[in-house]
């Protein structure tokens, strides 16, 4: 009897290791099927700067100080052709849902123009890149600037949110960034310690500490800086970094700049700089050209070299911070297995002249002197860069963010992701767009798109590993200024104004119109930019857009003054 029930003990445990390797088998074989399984799925981290300019960082020419950054370029990928759409809302919206910003309703800014692609917000059920990847097994997070119209981003994929639902209207008050969903604690700041910055990037690392609650599911962090988009905040000690940086002026700053960008390869050899921009007032009562440096007062320059400085150092802060997330994913030994896209939403902010605004975005300028250049960049001020020194942060290229020049639409992009197929320590000049992030982020998470999550989008991966531009074509419209490329051409105007024709690979810089010479091309390519407009919801353009800054209906248009 002993024996016969030894037997039967052995039987068993023979059975059940027979069914546990299985099992095992068989999840095995699943998760290799299955697109909602989390092996070898690489976490994602989204990392987006507001308003900064395509030269800034050291890595694409600027004399800011962006280590952090500087080493994911030298060990990633640099674009030097990345567009966005111009402007802060459309971008994200693109950023997020993976099609054109008037699509999705946005093609303005979060207000209602009552036309269906100016309708201030995404539609109720439009699917971000969080819905996608939380299907897919992630946990989403977002710390920062949501901007896409609606209450509350964790009701588009997002578990935990912190930031602003708008652009922040000051770094120093830690009242004025949101924590959801409801009933979520913030981290608590000593009195004066809060900075905005480092707030979003405070959250960001609680949300990654959350993250390891489940080592065994990837994760996707969209982390949306605020800076360097005015107000003018910084801390003082970053400040003093850039005190004399300034002073020589932006004519200097520019040439510097374009000479450092032909030795790292950002543009060609025979690129050349384009004239000082032209600028518009507030209201468009007014346009001029941006000075000439040495033509403005002594005291004027100390104000403006004051405003740059607070300017580089809200960037040298981001990328601090960039730094504490890298570090943070190093000691968990996450960084080789995360792919890391950092961006900006559009060029550099030219609001309203040359000499910035003060109090609020306005005409109202204050030109300061004496003890109140120290005060600025403080808690109690409220200052913008102006258009000189944005046409300096977007050098080399002509105009600043709500344009479709090359000054308005064009980002640096950084994709960095050491256990992927990302090169190493390139420049890539193949043109990409916001619209690629989705296809992109989609696919390295082995997650299918349904039908109405695919939008006209690449993947990023494979372009950047592709020597073919396959004659792409983008499309671009904000606030009636339009562009559309096409391979080696770009058609471009301002409002109102008529078509102008580049050849970029010879031109990007945007200084010899061919459209008198190529009238058929013209001609096709305003074709292709009218069925586009038509088919995603830009056209007819709003006859007014309700801001204050732009000029009115049946108000004309200042003629160029060189004042």
């Amino acid at each position: 009897m002993l024996a016969a029930n030894t037997s039967d003990f052995h039987r068993q445990k023979l059975c059940r290791m027979i069914a546990f390797w299985a099992a095992c088998l068989w999840l095995a074989t699943a998760s290799a099927a299955d697109p909602v399984a989390t092996e070898e799925k690489p976490n994602i981290l989204l990392i987006v700067a507001d308003d900064l300019g395509f030269s800034d960082l050291g890595c694409y020419g600027g004399e800011i100080e962006t280590p952090e950054l500087d080493r994911l370029a030298s060990n990633g990928t640099r674009l030097t052709r990345f567009y966005t759409t111009g402007r802060c809302c459309p971008s994200r919206a693109s950023l997020l849902t993976g099609q054109y910003p008037h699509r999705v309703g946005v093609g303005h800014k979060v207000e209602d123009l009552r036309r269906p692609g100016y309708r201030g917000r995404i539609p109720e059920g439009t699917p971000t890149i969080a819905d996608v990847l939380q299907a897919g097994g992630y946990r989403c997070f977002h710390s920062g600037k949501w901007h896409l119209g609606t209450p509350d981003p964790t009701e588009h994929g997002f578990e935990e949110f912190y930031g602003t639902l708008i652009s922040a209207q000051t770094f120093w008050d830690p009242d004025h960034y949101l924590r959801l969903p409801a009933g979520r604690e913030r981290i608590e700041y000593p009195e004066g310690r809060f900075y905005g910055t480092d707030a979003v990037t405070d959250h960001a690392l609680q949300f990654l500490e959350m993250s390891q609650a489940t080592p065994g599911s990837p994760w996707f962090l969209y982390v949306a800086y605020h800076a360097p988009h005015f107000p003018l905040h910084a801390r003082e000690e970053d400040i003093a970094k850039y005190a004399d940086t300034y002073s020589v002026g932006w004519d200097q700053i520019r040439e510097d700049r374009l000479t450092r960008m032909k030795e790292l390869g950002i543009v060609d050899q025979d690129t050349n700089l384009t004239p000082r921009s032209q600028y518009w007032n507030f209201g468009e009562t007014h346009t001029g050209l941006n000075p000439e440096w040495g033509t403005l007062s002594s005291e004027r320059r100390l104000d403006l070299a004051r405003r740059m400085a607070i300017y580089a150092a809200m960037v040298d802060r981001v990328d601090q911070n960039i730094g504490r997330i890298v570090d943070a994913l190093q000691a968990t030994e996450q960084f080789e297995d995360t792919l890391i896209i950092f961006l900006s939403d559009n060029g550099a902010c030219a609001e309203w002249d040359p000499y910035g605004f003060d109090g609020k975005s306005s005409p109202n300028n204050e030109l300061h002197v004496g003890e109140q250049l120290d005060e600025m960049g403080g808690p109690e001020t409220y200052h913008s860069v102006g258009s000189g020194w944005a046409n300096a942060s977007n050098s080399p290229w002509r105009l600043y963010k709500h344009f479709n020049h090359e000054g308005g639409i064009s980002s640096p992009c950084i994709v960095h992701w050491p256990n992927g197929s990302v090169p190493r320590n390139v420049v890539s000049h193949q043109p990409a767009h916001l619209i690629d992030v989705m296809p992109t982020a989609a696919e390295v998470a082995d997650t299918e798109l349904a039908d109405n999550q695919k939008g006209p989008g690449e993947n990023l991966i494979s372009l950047l590993n592709s020597e073919d531009d396959r004659g792409r074509i983008l499309f671009f419209e904000h606030e009636g200024n339009r562009a559309v490329h096409a391979g080696d051409w770009k058609l471009v105007s301002l409002r109102d104004e008529p078509w102008e024709l580049y050849h970029i690979p010879t031109d990007r810089t945007e200084l010899v119109n061919l459209a008198d010479h190529h009238s058929e091309l013209v001609e096709d390519l305003e074709r292709k930019w009218n069925e586009w407009a038509a088919e995603n919801f830009v056209t007819p353009l709003p006859d007014d857009y309700e801001v204050k800054y732009l000029r009115r209906p049946g108000q004309q248009p200042p003629q160029l003054s060189s004042e």
